[in-house]
């Protein structure tokens, strides 16, 4: 009995595989009695192909979705009486060999319970590879094929068996099947339609066989990103992600439902991560479109389910064997995270032997002849332990001595911090986190001025610290030395090897990296607690050592420089924004140098953009701090650095011998300094590399005095702006110029040189060395800093504890006299914080409540009494020496009660009135929420595209 076949050839813009699948198709060894082809809108020429070769072609819109066509398709039958057994379903880039039709129908006739089939699928145009035999589904959506990722094809799964599905691209279905379950859901219009039909053949009792002597050679053009539709459009991974969660949702059984719901959440926020680890973003953003997509719309989860119910004749259990195993996603989570250390280790071995390769290759014999103690770890043999070449290595053990005594030096930032420009810490993460998120302060009299952008990275560094605000600040002063020590070997090793191929000697690195890290140290920017100079210090090479990665030839290598600069640049900008300003400048002045010497970079947008790029993502990281500043008329935080105020007075002489405050180390260390990087610029072998430090610096000079001409008048103090970063730059900049100079030296220097030159270089040398050497021992001794405050504000502790119950149990502090001026301050909670200083001193005064301190010192009445209660005051202090005159009044005056403090010259009053518990509360904003969420993503995405790029998108 000859049994009846229609194939069903759905095509969309598939010119280029068509003439291949028609052929095939043509060529069956069991001919088909009927070709019904559909094309979706196609705007090449597959639909004159078609028409050409099949008398029924079905043109439809091109926002048919497959499950629509294969309808059509269906119907034209139906319509047309003809009466086949089975539907054989072929895309435009699937080939069947010329006997997959006669395997098919062989298996079906050994099998007459099967009803649906399906043949090997090999990789296009490669015929070797194995794509499927059949499919499955794991708990987490994942499509399994039981595969290894490209596998050959060597008759190792050549077994006929049952399986869970079968793709549609040479599926044999009997047509009463396929009309009897409706065919295949509307709701996938182009990926997993085949597993979720074949789950609800299963469930309804329907066998489905993969019949390996079958071969479909399958181009996967969808799937791959080669052919896009108007159903797939740029997201790809969103169709494929969703598709996989509503076939999970549609099907899975009832009382798996809410387990599978919350796994499938955790699943989809643990796959972003993993999608953002290898840079991925845009599968990231489609993992969570896809899952927010449909957790919106439980009516057509529902829906479907309620339908897929109604044709269910086998138990799920009995389809659970044709599941992927439960154990197998937590398998590749394994390989995936085994994959992720493979390639961060190979990764940094390629680097490591490029490195080594191209020393190998630009040392020439006769400079490694006059440095041996530059590669003295290679003579001693490669089989020599790491503690031994240490131990012969002046320059390991100098390091190792170097980072040794800067610890020492730091003796005095080991436990609790506060002096100078530092305040007090508060007492836990979590009031940092407070600090930042919230849009209103119950600080003084309530305030809208958003904290500091330093908040936030000192709020995530506590976290980690186990909640310990203190163990930041104490880690900042502790290791900026060896920080900016590591940082400027870096950057110093580099600049020597783009200088001259041989690089800079070891021990030249060392005095350049010496030097530098001791930069906050003598510029007395730590014993003052100017905690954002020191940041700044530490962040310099790291972030000069990014920028470098705009000269890279690849553009790639590049783009991912200014994310990396950008990170760093925001990040330093949270601490003195001024940097950003220098920063801009500098990009300015380096463009307009590239417009002139290389004209042809400006119109390559790999060369200017990520400069661009790298500046411009920097206000959008730090937009929650900004722009409420400005909006809350607090714009000179702009030009400030963190910590108290006033900043430190820096003049043009401290810029030049880099001096910031007035505990730093001799002046005349900072002198010798700057002689030594004017006389960089003799020899001529470096003078280019020397010309471009002299820029840097004359362009933070330039930034230096502009700025340093204006004079911020504040509510509760005047203050000139900040120049602490500049002070860095600058120094940083005559480190690296006094480096180039003293390579190009030693690399010209020979045993003929004349005597007179050879002395004049050994006394630059015994100079230069003398900088660190005595920066380091002034640092050792001691002695220099103020950062052990432990003055109190002479407040009577009970009272401080009762301002600790609630922000409006608010504490009034009168200071001075009559004669000589009254100043006043508000003290809540534990006092001010490190974060609360920014806030307060640019929070705009309160008129009225100046005047209600005014007239309580002057003639205080009842009346001004309560208005402090109802200002959240709960306490009247005044601090010794007390003025007497305000203090009888005060005594006199009703609704105010004497309380006892412990220093007999400070005298006290407690307000009679109960406070208002709302008196400082403030509104909230949704602006700020927004930003946040903003910022968030922001540093996500930042930090993303730091990381290399993955394979799959560098193939693409």
């Amino acid at each position: 009995m000859h049994t009846t076949v229609a194939a069903l050839l759905v095509s969309h813009d598939g010119e280029r595989w068509l003439p291949s699948v028609i052929s095939g198709l043509q060529s069956q060894v069991s001919p088909v009695d009927r070709v019904v082809a559909i094309d979706t809108g196609s705007k090449d020429g597959s639909a004159a192909l078609l028409e050409e070769a099949f008398d029924e072609v079905l043109r439809s819109p091109g926002s048919t979705s497959f499950p629509a066509a294969v309808a059509l398709g269906l119907d034209r039958l139906a319509t047309s009486g003809t009466d086949c057994e089975w539907v054989w379903i072929l895309h435009d880039d699937a080939n069947p060999e010329p006997d997959a039709l006669a395997a098919l129908l062989a298996a079906a006739e050994a099998d007459p319970e099967a009803d649906v089939l399906g043949p090997k699928l090999r990789e296009w145009p490669s015929l070797k590879r194995l794509l499927e035999l059949g499919v499955t589904i794991s708990g987490t959506g994942r499509r399994e094929t039981g595969l290894e990722r490209g596998e050959y094809d060597q008759g190792q799964h050549d077994q006929v068996r049952t399986v869970l599905a079968v793709n549609t691209a040479g599926m044999l279905v009997r047509r009463r099947v396929l009309e009897k379950l409706g065919g295949f859901d509307q709701q996938l219009p182009i990926f997993g339609n085949d597993i979720d039909f074949g789950w609800r053949a299963a469930t309804a009792g329907h066998r489905t066989l993969i019949v390996p002597q079958a071969v479909v050679f399958h181009a996967e053009a969808a799937h791959r990103g080669v052919r896009r539709t108007p159903l797939t459009g740029r997201h790809t991974h969103y169709q494929e992600r969703r598709a996989a969660l509503y076939t999970l949702l549609a099907n899975s059984r009832t009382r798996a439902l809410p387990f599978q719901l919350v796994r499938l959440g955790f699943g989809t926020i643990l796959r972003m991560i993993g999608f953002l680890l290898v840079r991925s973003v845009g599968e990231a953003l489609d993992e969570l479109a896809a899952l927010v997509s449909l957790y919106s719309s439980p009516r057509e989860i529902l829906a479907a389910r309620r339908s897929r119910q109604g044709r269910q004749v086998v138990a799920p259990a009995d389809v659970r064997p044709l599941l992927a195993p439960t154990w197998l996603p937590y398998r590749h989570g394994l390989d995936f995270v085994g994959d992720l250390l493979a390639a961060a280790t190979n990764q940094a071995q390629d680097v490591a032997e490029r490195r080594r390769a191209a020393k190998a290759e630009a040392q020439p014999a006769a400079a490694a002849a006059r440095r041996p103690a530059h590669d003295d770890e290679d003579m001693l043999g490669e089989d020599t332990g790491v503690v031994a070449r240490f131990l012969t290595s002046p320059v390991a053990l100098s390091v190792a001595l170097f980072v040794l005594l800067a610890l020492v030096g730091a003796r005095s930032a080991f436990g609790s911090l506060a002096g100078g420009g530092l305040s007090p810490v508060p007492q836990a993460a979590g009031d940092w986190w407070r600090l930042w998120t919230e849009s209103w302060h119950p600080l003084g009299q309530g305030t809208a001025v958003p904290a500091p952008a330093y908040v936030l990275p000192f709020a995530a560094l506590a976290t980690l610290f186990g909640g310990s605000p203190s163990a930041v600040v104490t880690a900042i002063f502790v290791l900026v030395v060896p920080l900016g020590l590591w940082g400027a070997w870096r950057f110093l090793r580099v600049v020597g090897r783009l200088a001259s191929p041989v690089g800079a000697p070891r021990w030249l690195l060392l005095w350049g990296a010496a030097t530098y890290a001791l930069v906050p140290v003598v510029s007395g920017a730590w014993g003052d607690g100017r905690f954002g100079t020191v940041v700044v210090a530490a962040l310099l090479p790291w972030l000069a050592h990014a920028a470098l990665g705009f000269a890279d030839p690849e553009a790639d290598r590049r783009w991912r420089a200014a994310w990396r600069c950008a990170l760093l640049l925001a990040l330093g900008s949270a601490f003195a924004p001024g940097l950003w300003f220098f920063a801009l400048l500098l990009g300015l002045v380096v463009t307009a140098a590239a417009a002139v010497v290389v004209r042809g970079a400006v119109r390559d947008r790999s060369a200017w953009g990520p400069p661009a790029t790298a500046l411009g993502a920097v206000p959008v990281l730090l937009l929650p701090w900004w722009l409420p500043a400005l909006q809350h008329g607090a714009g000179e935080a702009m030009l400030l650095e963190a910590g108290r105020l006033p900043v430190a007075m820096v003049d043009a002489l401290d810029l030049v011998t880099g001096r910031v405050g007035d505990l730093g180390a001799p002046a005349w260390l900072g002198i010798v300094l700057a002689v030594l990087a004017v006389l960089a610029l003799i020899p001529r072998s470096t003078r280019v590399p020397v010309i471009v430090c002299w820029i840097v610096a004359a362009v933070a000079a330039v930034t230096a005095a502009v700025v340093g001409t204006i004079t911020l008048d504040l509510a509760t103090t005047s203050t000139h702006a900040a120049l602490g970063s500049l002070v860095v730059v600058l120094q940083g900049t005559f480190v690296v110029a006094a480096s180039l100079g003293a390579q190009a030296v030693v690399e010209n220097s020979t045993d003929s040189a004349p005597l007179w030159r050879r002395g004049i270089g050994a006394v630059l040398v015994v100079v230069a060395g003398v900088v660190p050497l005595v920066g380091l021992g002034w640092f050792v001794v001691g002695g220099h800093d103020r950062l052990d405050e432990t003055a109190g504000e002479g407040i009577p502790a009970y009272m401080v504890q009762s301002s600790m119950t609630g922000d409006a149990h608010g504490i009034l502090v009168v200071r001075g006299d009559v004669d000589h001026g009254l100043t006043y301050t508000v003290r809540r909670g534990d006092g001010v914080t490190l974060g609360e200083d920014e806030i307060i001193d640019l929070s705009a005064e309160d008129p009225g409540f100046t005047r209600a301190v005014r007239a309580l010192a002057s003639r205080p009445t009842p009346e001004v009494v309560d208005l402090l209660a109802s200002r959240g005051i709960e306490y009247v202090v005044l601090p010794s020496p007390a003025d007497g005159n305000v203090a009888s009044a005060l005594d006199a005056t009703g609704g105010l009660v004497q309380a006892s403090a412990e220093d007999r010259s400070t005298r006290a009053w407690k307000v009679a009135r109960q406070p208002d518990p709302t008196a400082v509360d403030g509104p909230r904003s949704w602006l700020r929420i927004g930003l946040l969420v903003l910022q968030a993503v922001a540093i996500v995405v930042v930090a993303v595209l730091c990381v290399p790029t993955s394979e799959r998108r560098r193939r693409r």
